[in-house]
């Protein structure tokens, strides 16, 4: 099989984990495809995104690596001169044009096209620390944003640029959501060594696995970030006897909402619950890793609200996407 198929067997409906932002032999990584997708499989991943830099997937390279369990989704990373983002969802052998930057105006051009093809287009590692690596673009026309990248998860899996990233996305929630045009969040490993793959992922709840569900899952936000497959959360609203989860909106006529969060994995770690007021509420777990939050408000309180987990070194252990509270 000359390129992976578009759609895998799956488990059908279901929250799948995947890496969006690996790189192989075939531009700077030192890992062939076929080693990626054993260590992506040993991460417990369920799909990856091929990104290398401003090419192509090789044909023959990656179709003979999906499987039934295991998607392969085809993109790209684009590296200008004044940032670098990911177009995923491309049609085999499509490129996207890298010899841009801001004060050319050719960007909108080239997403447009990553948008015909059905694909998304995010921004990665807004504040990475090498040159071209600061993002400059405007996120207007951008699908998502990569506010967790893990280049350096070997040894550091959270550093002080995605917090940076992180502090810019929440921020900027409030109004974006207001105009109707927010930008989910997003975590992925930009694996070149052996060790990287999964730290940190993308845990996305979609219809099936295809390319086209994933990223419906991950434009819609139906999404959080794992730091590992040790790594378990679940996040929901509950109101007038409905409930919501990350990327979607609760309705409710103006009661109480209340707001569940169960954590694993991340032991004496705590809890924060975020609005558009800022941290507005947080908790401890347990020594063992595993437990229980409850955080109540109304919509008149707050217009959405999102978790993050972290280590008690502050490090983050996970993060969600927002519930919308209408």
């Amino acid at each position: 099989m000359s390129f992976p198929s578009a759609r895998a067997g799956g488990r059908g409906a279901a929250w799948y984990r995947g890496d969006c932002h690996v790189h192989s032999v075939h531009s700077d990584g030192e890992l062939t495809p076929e080693e990626l997708a054993v260590h992506a499989r040993a991460a417990g991943l369920d799909f990856i995104a091929t990104t290398e830099h401003n090419a192509a997937a090789a044909p023959g390279a990656w179709g003979h690596l999906a499987a039934d369990d295991f998607l392969i989704l085809l993109g790209e990373e684009v590296t200008t001169k004044t940032g670098h983002w990911l177009a995923l969802g491309l049609q085999p052998g499509e490129v996207v044009d890298w010899n841009h930057q801001v004060r050319d105006g050719l960007v909108d051009k080239c997403l447009d096209q990553v948008h015909r093809a059905g694909g998304l287009c995010v921004a990665a590692h807004p504040h990475a620390p090498y040159p071209s690596g600061d993002f400059m673009f405007p996120f207007l026309g951008f699908d998502v944003v990569e506010v967790w990248n893990g280049l350096w998860a070997s040894d550091r899996p959270w550093n002080a640029d995605n917090e940076v990233a992180l502090a810019e996305w929440g921020r900027s929630l409030a109004a974006d959501i207001h105009m109707g045009s927010w930008r989910p969040a997003m975590g992925n490993s930009d694996t070149h060594l052996e060790g990287q793959i999964g730290i940190p992922h993308t845990v996305v709840f979609a219809e099936e696995l295809s390319t086209e569900a994933v990223l419906a899952g991950i434009r819609a936000g139906r999404s959080w970030i794992a730091e590992s497959r040790d790594v378990d959360v679940s996040f929901t609203a509950h109101a007038d006897a409905r409930v919501a989860r990350a990327g979607e909106r609760l309705a409710n006529h103006g009661g109480q909402v209340e707001v569940h969060a169960a954590v694993r994995g991340v032991p004496a770690g705590t809890v924060s619950f975020h609005t558009d007021r800022g941290k507005v509420h947080r908790a401890s777990l347990p020594a063992e890793g595993a437990g229980a939050v409850q955080w109540d408000t109304t919509a008149e309180q707050s217009t959405f609200v999102r978790i993050e987990v972290r280590h008690p070194n502050g490090h983050v252990a996970a993060l969600t996407n927002p519930i919308i509270l209408n």
